[in-house]
């Protein structure tokens, strides 16, 4: 029997304790607005036709509606840029002090790599990396 066909990511997940802050850096830094907002649980964001929820992990693991959920350590994300917008985004994270750990090339494209409130690890990646 065949494995039915997955169609894409709907939702995707991370991990953050102080709410607030991360509020404050997916704002400021992201340039994302949350559409759905408990700074006591989650921020939900909308991206494209993707949802970044961003979780309290104390009060998911104490879900009564949900099955709990959560991790421990450092989650990752990569948000797809145009190439075009690398250096603007460098310029950008530079002057809201967020240090670029590092830089990586896949398959013609570039990415780099830096920490939110959390420390979850998350990457800008161009176009050209995976296709």
């Amino acid at each position: 029997m065949a494995v039915p066909k997955l169609s894409h990511i709907k939702e995707t997940g991370i991990y953050i304790k102080d709410l607030k802050a991360a509020k404050k850096f997916y704002h400021d830094v992201l340039g994302l607005e949350p559409f759905i907002e408990k700074l006591s649980r989650h921020l939900f964001y909308k991206i494209g036709n993707t949802i970044l929820i961003i979780f309290n992990p104390e009060a998911t693991m104490e879900e009564h509606y949900l099955p709990p959920h959560g991790i421990k350590g450092i989650g990752h994300i990569a948000f797809e840029i145009n190439s075009e917008d690398v250096k603007a985004w460098k310029d950008h994270l530079k002057k809201h002090n967020v240090e670029i750990l590092k830089e990586a090339s896949f398959g013609g494209g570039t990415s780099f790599y830096f920490h939110d409130p959390g420390q979850n690890l998350i990457e800008l990646i161009t176009k050209e990396s995976w296709d």
